[in-house]
């Protein structure tokens, strides 16, 4: 089969809609259950992308959760603490693999935006992963191959009516890539940039001790940015990435909002947030949605109108901005990365709130010399890559 009709493309009035393949080729996705969308394979193919390249660099499963055509999380296979499996709602769970490891990592680093996610694995998915997958609210998957009670469980999902994608490991697009706008089409070749350990060895920085594991972390935030919408900047910390901030038009503005990200996900691990005392029906999504107030600046709109009544047995106490900031200090050691230079230090001063230690750019700004400058008041590793990687 080389081509696939769908229900509509972006929006309900953009009809026909399919893709094809222009060879006249087979195509390299079986529908295995459910209807996929426009936006839908948009996810999965990028999605695909992003963890076949994170499984190539780190040799561990690796998996994303995709919203709009953006990573809302990326990770590898690595295992879990009790905190985060408290924090990402599986401690429940009694058996894990890696791939569903890194699924979990990939889903609980921004739950309010994996609501709704398209899933890529880089691996078969097994039964720990599929169940994973199972209680979430998702629109689909996609994965080289399924074990066969993985897919019988996902199959049941949404009624049968939940999209199980599956992919041909060993397919490789052609060299140039082609799409349209407005009629006319554009055409480059594909970014096959390979980034491994190598790609941070031009180090700008005072400091030079940047250690494997950092340099994994940098590879992981650098091959997220590979696949999200610029301009972008990714935190990474131990194997995921734990704020993304895509498509903003100021480079600020992506530093800011990836780090909000990954002040969130270190304040849910907070004692005030792991205590929190929530009645026990309270669903998984509402309490993610609880705890964003809790540990924003809507405190008070958990005390209007009893609202916390429907959500606690007692009323949560309040965490002071002081406490905040004196639990955010100790997040250390934080990687960063930004699809293109930063123009200012500013992006540095604001990412060293979020605990960032390693930083690997482009460079190439007129001001670079102020950028070297705030990472070396901070003892932070710089690195130069020379190589931007914008995603539209």
């Amino acid at each position: 089969m080389n081509e696939m009709q769908l229900k509509y493309g972006c929006n309900p009035n953009q009809k026909p809609s399919r893709i094809f393949m222009e060879d006249g080729s087979d195509l390299p996705i079986k529908v295995l259950s459910g209807r996929p969308g426009y936006i839908n394979l948009l996810d999965a193919l990028n999605g695909w992308q992003l963890v076949s390249e994170l499984k190539a660099v780190s040799g561990l499963p690796a998996a994303t959760s995709f919203k709009h055509v953006s990573p809302a999380g990326a990770a590898v296979g690595l295992p879990l603490s009790d905190t985060l499996k408290k924090i990402y709602w599986v401690d429940d769970v009694k058996k894990f693999s890696p791939l569903s490891c890194a699924y979990a990592r990939a889903r609980g680093a921004d739950r309010m935006s994996s609501f709704g996610d398209f899933i890529a694995l880089s691996d078969v998915c097994d039964v720990p992963t599929a169940r994973l997958i199972k209680r979430e609210v998702s629109d689909g998957v996609i994965a080289p191959g399924y074990e066969p009670k993985a897919l019988e469980l996902l199959q049941q999902k949404k009624n049968g009516a939940y999209c199980v994608l599956e992919i041909d490991p060993n397919y490789k697009p052609a060299a140039l890539e082609r799409k349209q706008v407005f009629g006319i089409t554009f055409e480059q070749g594909r970014n096959e940039l390979k980034i491994d350990e190598n790609f941070f060895a031009n180090i700008v920085s005072a400091n030079k001790d940047l250690p494997d594991s950092a340099k994994m972390d940098l590879a992981i935030a650098m091959i997220t940015l590979k696949y999200t919408q610029s301009n972008s900047v990714c935190y990474v910390k131990d194997g995921q990435a734990i704020g993304i901030g895509a498509g903003q038009q100021s480079r600020i503005h992506c530093t800011r909002l990836a780090g909000q990200k990954a002040d969130n996900w270190w304040l849910r691990q907070a004692p005030q947030v792991l205590n929190l005392p929530f009645k026990e029906k309270i669903s998984r999504p509402d309490r993610d949605n609880a705890i964003d107030l809790y540990i924003g600046d809507e405190y008070m709109d958990l005390l209007a109108d009893g609202t916390w009544e429907n959500t606690f047995t007692e009323k949560p106490p309040v965490f002071t901005a002081e406490e905040k900031r004196a639990w955010l200090d100790q997040l250390r050691d934080v990687a960063l990365g930004s699809d293109a230079f930063f123009p200012f230090g500013d992006n540095i001063e604001r990412a060293f709130k979020s605990g960032v230690k390693y930083v690997a750019e482009p460079g190439g700004s007129v001001r670079d010399d102020n950028v070297i400058a705030a990472c070396d008041n901070h003892d932070m590793v710089l690195s130069f890559t020379g190589l931007r990687l914008f995603h539209h």
